[in-house]
């Protein structure tokens, strides 16, 4: 038995902890001169996904799969050819661990929520 709610959200999961290893790695790069900014584009993948039809085209843990790492682009470069900008990546970093917290908080409690609904009822009843 497969349930749908354990794919969609491991795959989330795994889309917020890559990108949360591209934004870290952004900011262990803020001072490499021609160093690049790279984003995963789940975001906006997942947001089209959903908007353009009624029945998504493949599930969503697919697409979320299917995504590589970008350029970010229209960022201010500096001196040395390097566009990271730490205090965008900090923030980057904050909302991306905020989604992902909450990703697995709905996760845990879901499961819980499950687990609890197919125990035997303890009075019989």
């Amino acid at each position: 038995m497969q349930i749908g709610f354990l794919n969609y959200y491991a795959s989330i999961l795994q889309a917020r902890g890559e990108r949360a290893t591209l934004i870290a790695n952004n900011i262990a790069n803020a001072n490499t001169p021609s160093y690049k900014a790279t984003d995963l584009p789940f975001e906006a993948a997942f947001k089209a996904e959903i908007s353009d039809q009624a029945a998504p085209s493949q599930p969503i843990s697919e697409v979320l799969s299917q995504l590589s790492p970008e350029y970010r682009a229209n960022l201010p470069v500096g001196l040395d050819g390097n566009d990271v900008s730490l205090d965008f990546e900090r923030i980057e970093l904050a909302q991306n661990g905020e989604a992902l917290m909450g990703a697995a908080t709905f996760l845990h409690q879901s499961t819980a929520d499950l687990v609890m609904a197919l125990r035997p009822n303890p009075g019989g009843n």
